[in-house]
């Protein structure tokens, strides 16, 4: 009897739905509350937490529509054949252009272009909805409609000029790659996000916004200051004009080796007013450097991907696999999209733990400005001030404003004994 892998795949999909759907119904209950936790009340504004309220409610609100139709359509897509039907659609219009669709290179790149159609048409309303109604109503989005559509068509355009050699490289390593199979498509995966993390931030983040180094300064000779104390190779302190599509603020650095870049977001700098809560976030960011965060998490990224591959190469050959979900062949890309969704509920779990960061700030002495500037962003942001601990651990790769603030007081109470 034939494993039932179909079955399996579409099971577990829905068990992980209904998993993360209990969580987001006690996040709903978390934002429903009339009231402050204790450690925010004064500290947060009445006014900025029922602004925050009604935005989380109706965030929340339009993601239970928006997973429930995205689960729907992903399970009936696999269950009922979609799949294979449309494989052999794709492959039949290959020919009636006068394309070979026996060459499996062609057939999944009109496969995947077709999808690719698919996915915007099935995703265009909720996008638009999000950013020109939800965001919009509570103040966050700037970007106009034609602003909205140019990303879009840079998007798809970037998809159509990187997609087709990515594919096409990792269908021969397929083909030709024997036993060693998992370790070439490993080590493929491995060098391709190396060199896009780093063409991305020159070349491709670019087409999006403007980035320009930040001006001359106090804010500037500070920050500068901070990352020499810690030995950070800061190269390049960019200033990107987020302000042109959202009011959102955040900070972020990148780079390889002695060659880092710090970016901040226009916003804020315009929401923070002092520049100690600015470059008290910045030692958070630089927190996880020191502290190796981004290299755990790439190692653990890494791990679960040679482990996607181990897995693929085990029944890549199995014609009962493919026969399950209704496939008279047995196409590479397939084969990968069914691992896929195993593998990524499991992604979920190398952002847990990685919360350290804002006790290294503390250690900087930056306690009272990294509280300032942590408020200031919970408020701009309209970030959730009542958060369920069960959604904020499995969701969040940082720990939530009230837990932050207790850690916060924790340290400057542990620093006042040692005194």
């Amino acid at each position: 009897m034939a494993f039932p892998y179909l079955e399996t795949v579409v099971g577990f999909m829905i068990v992980m739905y209904i998993f993360e759907t209990y969580l987001d119904l006690r996040q709903l209950a978390a934002h429903k509350l009339l009231t402050l936790p204790r450690s925010l009340q004064g500290v947060i504004s009445q006014e900025k937490f029922e602004k925050a309220r009604a935005y989380s409610l109706d965030k929340s609100y339009f993601s239970f529509v928006h997973d429930f139709v995205t689960i729907v359509l992903d399970s009936a897509i696999l269950w009922y054949g979609v799949l294979p039907w449309f494989w052999k659609v794709s492959g039949n219009f290959l020919v009636s252009i006068g394309l070979n669709a026996e060459n499996e290179i062609i057939h999944t790149l009109g496969f995947l272009g077709g999808m690719m159609i698919w996915s915007q048409i099935t995703d265009l309303p909720f996008s638009l909805y999000s950013t020109f109604v939800i965001e919009a109503r509570h103040g966050f989005n700037k970007q106009t409609i034609w602003l909205y559509i140019r990303d879009l068509f840079k998007g798809i355009l970037l998809a159509v000029v990187l997609g087709p050699p990515i594919i096409s490289a990792m269908i021969l390593i397929v083909q030709k790659g024997g036993p060693y199979l998992a370790i070439y498509l490993w080590g493929f995966m491995f060098a391709l996000s190396l060199v896009m993390m780093t063409i991305y931030p020159i070349l491709i983040a670019p087409l999006f916004n403007k980035f320009t180094p930040l001006p001359e300064g106090s804010l500037r000779e500070k920050i500068e200051k901070l990352a020499a104390s810690l030995k950070f190779p800061l190269k390049k302190l960019f200033v990107v004009d987020g302000s042109t599509r959202s009011s959102h603020s955040n900070a972020y650095m990148y780079g390889f080796f002695k060659n880092k870049r710090i970016v901040l977001y226009d916003t804020l700098i315009q929401q923070c007013k002092k520049d100690e809560e600015i470059v008290a976030v910045i030692a958070h960011e630089l927190g996880h450097w020191k502290l190796n965060h981004t290299m755990y998490t790439f190692i653990a990224m890494q791990i679960l991907t040679f482990l996607q591959f181990g897995g693929y190469t085990l029944v890549r050959n199995s014609t009962d696999l493919f026969r399950s979900f209704g496939f008279d062949s047995q196409p590479v890309l397939i084969g990968l999209m069914i691992f896929q969704h195993i593998i990524i509920p499991v992604q979920h779990l190398v952002s847990f733990g990685l919360n350290l960061a804002d006790a290294f700030a503390k250690k900087l002495g930056y306690a009272g400005p990294l509280r300032a500037g942590l408020v200031k962003l919970q408020e701009e942001n309209l970030s959730a001030m009542n958060t369920d601990p069960w959604y904020s651990a499995y969701h969040y790769s940082h720990p939530p404003l009230v837990e932050r603030l207790s850690a916060l007081d924790e340290v400057d109470a542990d620093s006042k004994k040692e005194e």
